[in-house]
């Protein structure tokens, strides 16, 4: 089966149709063994080096983690090809090329390139992924320009923080709220801006032994920025930031991710009885970045009277 009979090309940078064809998850892993979580947990550290090889696991069904040990990326596997959203910096896609060898998976099978925000540490080594697989790379309408340049939009509350990154092509939008599929995978884009302004959360299912869970990759969202943006300056942004919080709260979801895997506790979670599963787990991250932000918020109102003085 042929991505062209998933996807309509209006343009290079069109609009997607996203119409699902095969709805659906798949209901087992596609590898007969990936090393045990235990692994990761054991070589990695929290909050660890950005570009420090760690082993990939399965994280449930046909959903593995293959990032570094301080930056996230998740493969969905399928039997019509594969899905990864991000590629770590540009020395981490080594890696993860490398973990998805490890799982016995072809880097020629990942069809599509995803994102979380756009950023270098999650998205510059996507360019160097999609030449190894072929894969085409999928992009909000904001992220797009930023990913196909390398340049970080000056509407970023971190613009001018960042060197340029290594541009990728960008073969299509995804339109928030609109599943992407490919064969029998099926993930819902969500919009949360905040530490970006293309920032994209995804939620997807996985199965195994007849029993499904939900997974939600959720952005970064911290209130991070240069000394000189003001989040209270910007109350559109602000507005949408708050929004996509509550969005991210409202959405079923069983096991979390975040591109920082320390940001939602992965290793500690992993040592757990539970492992990653908790149903709180995307209301709880929601209310501590609302949290960070209200304390950013004072913060800036604090500087701001100082100024005045």
């Amino acid at each position: 089966m042929t991505l062209a009979k998933h996807f309509r090309y209006f343009s290079l940078l069109g609009t997607l149709s996203f119409a699902a064809v095969l709805a659906g998850c798949s209901t087992a892993p596609l590898t007969p063994s990936a090393p045990p979580a235990s692994d990761w947990v054991n070589r990695c550290t929290d909050w660890d080096k950005w570009d420090k090889a760690g082993p990939p696991y399965q994280i449930y069904g046909n959903s593995y983690y293959v990032g570094t040990c301080g930056i996230s990326a998740i493969l969905i596997t399928g039997a019509d090809g594969h899905i990864l959203i991000d590629g770590a910096t540009a020395a981490g896609a080594e890696v993860i090329a490398a973990n998805i060898r490890t799982l016995g998976f072809s880097l020629q099978d990942v069809k599509l390139l995803l994102q979380s925000h756009e950023h270098f540490d999650h998205v510059a080594g996507l360019a160097q992924l999609q030449q190894l697989s072929g894969a085409k790379l999928l992009a909000s309408p904001v992220a797009a320009p930023v990913l196909s340049s390398g340049v970080v939009n000056a509407a970023d509350p971190q613009a001018g923080m960042h060197e340029p990154f290594p541009a990728a092509r960008v073969d299509g939008l995804v339109t928030a709220g609109q599943q992407v599929t490919l064969g029998k995978l099926s993930l819902l884009p969500v919009a949360t801006p905040g530490h970006t302004p293309g920032a994209l959360s995804w939620q997807w299912t996985s199965c195994e032994a007849q029993q499904c869970k939900v997974l939600v990759y959720a952005d970064s969202l911290s209130p991070v920025s240069s000394d000189s943006y003001r989040f209270s300056q910007h109350l559109s942004y602000l507005q949408a930031y708050r929004a996509g919080l509550d969005k991210l709260a409202a959405l079923e979801c069983q096991i979390l991710l975040t591109p920082h895997p320390s940001a939602s506790d992965m290793r500690t979670r992993l040592q757990s009885s539970t492992g990653l599963t908790d149903a709180n787990g995307c209301v709880l991250y929601s209310q501590a970045v609302k949290q960070r932000l209200q304390k950013r918020l004072t913060e800036e109102t604090v500087k701001e009277g100082r100024s005045e003085r």
